[in-house]
């Protein structure tokens, strides 16, 4: 007769055989198997009359006492396929023990689901099939682009984002820059600093993010991104990968700068941002030595930047287009333009004209290639007639004015449009121009009531 025995019945069968040959007493025998000494009694009581079956477990083979019942089991598969049959077993338990009151487990509703096949395991799933892309022949033919989010500096400073360029052909870091976010801006300065490198490439290869492809009902009159337009203008094609896999290029050299990248940075004590960007050119040259490979033929496809300083300029800018109303005025960021009102200028009425929003925050304002003279108007600016003040009470007057300058400043009247172009890795250079603006104003207030007293005295 064939006896089925587990692994722990199989080890308690030479202890029991020894206590009954008068080998081992009882005691040692409960000890080496962890039990006591009736529960030992017990199993030589069972081998004497019955062999080793008797140490096979009776509850081998029966049903749990903690077993649902199959009228459960059957009410449960019928809620489910009448309600639930699209739904996965965790939020198909969910919805049994909310809306129905019958509390599952997770694993027993997946088992359920699965024998009924109302559910199919992940690792049953017939796997999506991904057939490996050649390289590209030559190099500045393709360049993958991408941002990686990442604590970079371990803490030293605040997580950022590096935007990655990799050539297609030969695994080549182009470029690399860190920067506060993954906006349309931070590429286009990324892009300008690679192309016044390397030059122009053919074509980049991105993902279907919304800086580079237009998406969404909300866009659906607008046939191109700024970022895309940027591209156009510079000659570039941008084509955007179906999945992540297809760009899987940038996507491990993610992976291997979250871990050299980090700790090459901690080695050499960079603790902030911009000695950062400055020393990655460092790091390119030692990574591309290590894991770049030549490229099929030896033809380089980057191309010499045309372009002037000004025209690169106005590329990389935010283009948006207003339209003139009739007494020669148009709205953008909050504030209210006037253009000046000459003869010229006067058959501008209806015309659209398109406004370049500059990184620095500067703005432009072209109609057709000619470039507009325009006052602002700051509609939400309250203008106070200058004040005649005594040289005693100068200083009063100034404390007063930072009061209100502080308080224009907290009460938001100055921030822009929510749907104004976000421009994060750009704060710095605001901040600095704010502090020159700030100085400029205090000194045309000071020079104001100065003048303003010697004039009445």
């Amino acid at each position: 007769m064939l006896v089925t025995m587990s692994d722990k019945e199989i080890h308690r069968l030479p202890v029991i055989q020894a206590v009954c040959e008068k080998r081992l007493r009882r005691r040692d025998a409960a000890s080496q198997l962890g039990i006591s000494e009736r529960q030992a009694q017990r199993l030589i009581n069972r081998y004497r009359v019955s062999g080793a079956e008797g140490l096979v477990s009776r509850k081998r083979g029966q049903p749990s006492n903690r077993r649902l019942t199959e009228s459960l089991k059957l009410r449960v598969l019928r809620l489910i396929r009448e309600n639930y049959s699209d739904f996965g077993p965790t939020l198909a338990a969910e919805k049994l023990r909310e809306r129905h009151d019958i509390r599952l487990s997770i694993e027993t509703a997946r088992n359920w689901m699965t024998s009924e096949g109302l559910w199919v395991p992940h690792a049953r799933r017939k796997s999506r099939v991904y057939q490996p892309r050649h390289r590209r022949d030559c190099l500045g033919e393709l360049i993958q682009i991408d941002g990686s989010h990442h604590d970079w500096f371990e803490g030293r400073a605040p997580k950022y984002c590096l935007l990655v360029f990799i050539d297609d052909a030969t695994g080549r870091l182009m470029h690399l820059r860190f920067s506060e976010s993954e906006t349309a801006f931070d590429y286009m300065l990324a892009t300008r600093e690679y192309i016044e490198q390397h030059g122009k490439p053919v074509s980049l290869y991105s993902d279907k993010h919304a800086i580079f492809r237009v998406s969404g009902p909300e866009n659906r009159n607008t046939t191109v991104t700024q970022f895309g337009r940027v591209l156009y203008d510079l000659a570039i094609e941008l084509i955007c990968a179906n999945s992540s896999e297809a760009k899987g290029r940038v996507e491990r050299a993610n992976q291997t700068l979250q871990d050299r990248l980090i700790k090459e940075m901690r080695l050499d004590g960079i603790t902030d941002i911009e000695a950062a960007n400055a020393w990655l050119a460092t790091f390119i040259v030692d990574f591309n030595r290590r894991f770049s490979r030549p490229a099929r033929f030896p033809k380089d496809l980057h191309r010499p930047v045309q372009e002037s300083p000004d025209e690169l300029r106005d590329i990389f800018a935010w283009h948006d287009v207003r339209t003139v109303s009739k007494s020669l005025t148009f709205q953008y960021d909050k504030i209210l333009y006037l253009i000046d009102p000459t003869e010229e200028n006067s058959r501008l009425a209806g015309e659209k004209i398109k406004v370049l929003d500059y990184p620095d925050g500067t703005l432009a304002f072209h109609y057709g290639h000619r470039s507009l003279k325009c006052q602002a108007f700051d509609k939400l600016a309250c203008v106070d007639q200058g004040q005649i003040v005594d040289n005693k009470r100068l200083g009063t007057v100034l404390r007063l004015a930072q009061v209100k300058q502080d308080e224009r400043e907290s009460e938001g009247k100055r921030e822009r449009s929510k749907k104004s172009p976000s421009r994060k890795a750009q704060v710095r250079v605001q901040e600095q121009l704010r502090a020159i603006n700030c100085s400029g104003s205090q000194s045309k207030s000071l020079r104001l009531a100065i003048s303003a007293y010697f004039g009445s005295h």
